[in-house]
C-alpha cells in the first residue's frame, strides 16, 4: 500500500487484492442487471452543513467531519479513539466502475442484498460508500440503503478510478477532474433517492497524496480510510476472512469489507460469524460518524 496510509505490513497483500475488487452492496430493491443508469485531527469538528452532498435527512446534515488539514487539505481519518470504549465500525465499499454496465447486463451481480439483508436482520449499523455508478446502476437498491437509518452511505467516487499512480492497476481520474468525480458521486446518490448521505469519501485502492487531498479541500469531505483488512475481495472461505477480523479489531476499528456476489461471494457468512463473537468480546457496532463524532 502508499506510504501515507499506513496499514499493517501483514495485509498489504491482501490490500493490493483488496484494492482491485470491482465490488458493489445492495439492499432490498428490485433492480437487475442492465438497469440504467491517516492521519488523526484534533478537535474542534465542523458539523457537515456544507458541500457537495446537502442531504434532505436531518441525520446526514448533522454528520460530523473532522477539521481540514494544512493548506485546506482534505483530512484523513483511519479510525476512532482507542480509548473511547469498544466501539467498531463495519464498512462496506460498493465497488463499481464506470464502465461495467456491459457485465452487468450480461448477468454479472455487483450488488449482494442478502449481505443488506443480514446486517438489518443482526441489526447490524454500518457505512456503505458508493460509487456513483452503482448507484445508477441499482437506484433502488440504492434508496434502500440509504433510507433505513442502520445505514448511511459515502462517496467512493464516482468511477471507482485512482486519484493517483501507480494504484493496482486501475485507470486515473485526472487531477483537474478529482472534485467533479467525488462530487458526481453525492449526485448519483441523490438522484437515486437516497437519504441519509454523510460528506465522507474513500479513495478507490486507498490510493492518494497531498496533492489529490488539497485539490480535494473544496468539497470539504473527510477521507475514510481503515485499520482493519478484512481480506474479503476475492475471498472463497468466510472462516479466514471472520478470523482476521476478529483478531485485528481494536477499540475504535474501522473495518473493511465488501458485499457483491461477484468479486466478494464469502462475506455475508463471513459477517454472520464476524457479529456474534466481537458482541462478545464486548463490541458495539457503530458507523464511522459515530466514530468520528467522538474523536
Amino acid at each position: 500500500m502508499l506510504p501515507e496510509i499506513h496499514f499493517p505490513r501483514a495485509g498489504a497483500a491482501l490490500v493490493a487484492l483488496l484494492c482491485c475488487a470491482l465490488t458493489a452492496c445492495g439492499g432490498a430493491g428490485a433492480d437487475g442487471p442492465g438497469t440504467p443508469g491517516g492521519r488523526k485531527a484534533a478537535p474542534p469538528r465542523t458539523p457537515a452543513t456544507a458541500g457537495p452532498s446537502p442531504s434532505p435527512s436531518a441525520r446526514a446534515s448533522a454528520a460530523p467531519t473532522l477539521p481540514p488539514g494544512p493548506g485546506g487539505a482534505v483530512p484523513v481519518f483511519s479510525h476512532g479513539r482507542r480509548d473511547g470504549g469498544k466501539r467498531v465500525a463495519l464498512t462496506f465499499d460498493a465497488d463499481m466502475t464506470s464502465d461495467q454496465g456491459p457485465r452487468a447486463a450480461r448477468g454479472e451481480h455487483f450488488d449482494n442484498p442478502a449481505l443488506i439483508e443480514t446486517l438489518r436482520r443482526l441489526k447490524v449499523p454500518a457505512t456503505v460508500f458508493m460509487t456513483g455508478r452503482w448507484a445508477e446502476q441499482y437506484p433502488g437498491q440504492a434508496k434502500s440503503i440509504g433510507g433505513d437509518p442502520l445505514f448511511e452511505v459515502a462517496s467512493h467516487s464516482y468511477s471507482h478510478h485512482a486519484f493517483t499512480t501507480p494504484c493496482y492497476g486501475l485507470p486515473t481520474v485526472p487531477r483537474a477532474e478529482a472534485r467533479a468525480d467525488v462530487e458526481r458521486a453525492f449526485t448519483a446518490f441523490r438522484r437515486a433517492g437516497v437519504e441519509h448521505i454523510v460528506p465522507y469519501f474513500r479513495f478507490p485502492g486507498g490510493c492518494h497524496d497531498d496533492g489529490v487531498l488539497k485539490e480535494l479541500g473544496p468539497a470539504k469531505v473527510t477521507a475514510v480510510q481503515w485499520d482493519v483488512v478484512s481480506g474479503d475481495a476475492f475471498a472463497k472461505d468466510a472462516g479466514p476472512v471472520a478470523s482476521q477480523v476478529i483478531s485485528q479489531v481494536r477499540p475504535g476499528s474501522v473495518v473493511v469489507m465488501h458485499c457483491t456476489r461477484s468479486a466478494a461471494p464469502a462475506t455475508e457468512e463471513a459477517v454472520r460469524r464476524i457479529v456474534p463473537e466481537l458482541r462478545a468480546k464486548g463490541y458495539e457496532f457503530v458507523r464511522v460518524s459515530d466514530l468520528v463524532a467522538g474523536h
